[in-house]
């Protein structure tokens, strides 16, 4: 990114072409304390010891801004490439950006910024790393990677078939690499996304410090103050963390009607103080809970002694656009298919009521602080839990 900016900076006056990060530029002359977070958080990042190359100044990150909302990444034998998180990471574990990315207008700018990229990704242009190439998403490498043997390919088309980057990255897997378990059987509740255990809380309260060590949940926040938070005081939470390299779509956990269906425009990039230096964005799973755009999909079980449950998917990093594909009324079965998420990292929560869980089948975290993709892996459409009867 340093040595893109730097190239648009030797051909001269700098020309921004993106309207959203023209916006964003406008927001920061004329809002005093938007301008002041800021270049505080542009100072403070560059004091940052061992932090990679970062725009030195406003205009540098208006430049790297406008080149990211063109572009489609490459894939990395390391990690799956995330430039808005890298360009974010450490600004944000600063004192400025703390602020900065809480703020409402600013937030709102960045916001617009993400669509934009997102609707470039949505763009048959954006599939041009979708290839065979070395650092092509279909090179052997990541053919084997990111197991793209189970998903629904057309081998003889250049691009596997996939008309953007987005398409490939919420991608469609073949259902038999996903088989549901207990379909017939009430009793049984699945994963609603692949991925890895991040927590499973138990007692959930209505209301807590969800900012603090430890993150706990607070139901009246996560649920949006929803009409239906009671139910599920004293309930649980089970969550879990999908890379950049999981299957992104999600599905229903348990048979039943679809009772609400809608998203929460929250935070892009807000990190909590609490869980330290974080530039990974990655230890602050319970917080994003609470503050970030999520969608909240209620759904009545059939089985009565489930009762209600809350699917929560979360967006992390990157555009992690929720985009919900079933709506009130619906009658879903195990397995079918709520959503899905558009490029980016992203965590999904799903909340029952209390005395619904009879008990967790799936694998514990680990105790204490780690990496959310050293949880233990499950699978959606994978047995998690079984229901009281």
């Amino acid at each position: 990114m340093k040595t893109t900016v730097a190239g648009v900076k030797s051909k001269g006056a700098v020309r921004i072409t993106s309207e959203s990060v023209k916006d964003l530029e406008r927001l920061i002359e004329r809002d005093p304390m938007v301008r002041m977070y800021v270049t505080e958080m542009l100072a403070q990042v560059l004091e940052i010891p061992n932090a990679p190359p970062t725009p030195m100044n406003v205009e540098e990150l208006l430049i790297a801004l406008d080149h990211i909302t063109r572009m489609a990444p490459y894939y990395d034998t390391h990690s799956v490439a995330f430039p808005m998180s890298a360009l974010f990471s450490y600004m944000m574990m600063t004192d400025g950006g703390e602020a900065i990315f809480r703020n409402t207008a600013f937030n709102e700018a960045i916001r617009q910024i993400l669509k934009e990229w997102c609707r470039y990704l949505n763009t048959p242009e954006s599939r041009h790393t979708i290839n065979h190439g070395p650092h092509g998403w279909l090179s052997p490498f990541a053919y084997q990677d990111l197991k793209l043997y189970e998903f629904i390919t057309k081998p003889s088309d250049p691009h596997c078939g996939w008309t953007s980057y987005n398409d490939f990255f919420h991608r469609k897997i073949k259902p038999e690499a996903r088989p549901i378990a207990g379909p017939d059987d009430p009793s049984v509740i699945v994963s609603a996304n692949d991925g890895h255990v991040l927590a499973l809380a138990r007692g959930v309260k209505r209301t807590d410090q969800f900012w603090l060590k430890g993150e706990p949940y607070s139901l009246v926040d996560m649920l949006n103050r929803s009409t239906h938070v009671d139910r599920f005081v004293d309930g649980y939470v089970f969550q879990s963390f999908l890379s950049g390299a999981n299957y992104h779509r999600w599905h229903a956990p348990v048979d039943g009607t679809v009772a609400e269906a809608y998203v929460v425009d929250g935070l892009q990039f807000s990190d909590a103080e609490s869980a330290g230096p974080d530039p990974g964005a990655d230890l602050a799973e319970g917080y994003y809970s609470s503050v970030n755009t999520r969608g909240l999909v209620f759904i009545k079980a059939d089985n009565a002694a489930i009762g209600m449950v809350c699917v929560i998917p979360i967006g992390i990093t990157e555009i992690s656009s929720v985009e919900i594909t079933v709506k009130a009324g619906d009658k879903v079965k195990k397995g079918h298919q709520l959503g899905y998420f558009s490029y980016g990292g992203s965590t999904l929560a799903l909340v029952f009521e209390h005395g619904a869980i009879d008990h967790f089948t799936a694998p514990n975290p680990p105790k204490g602080t780690f990496d959310p993709g050293d949880g233990p892996p499950i699978q959606v459409n994978a047995q998690i839990a079984v229901a009281n009867v």
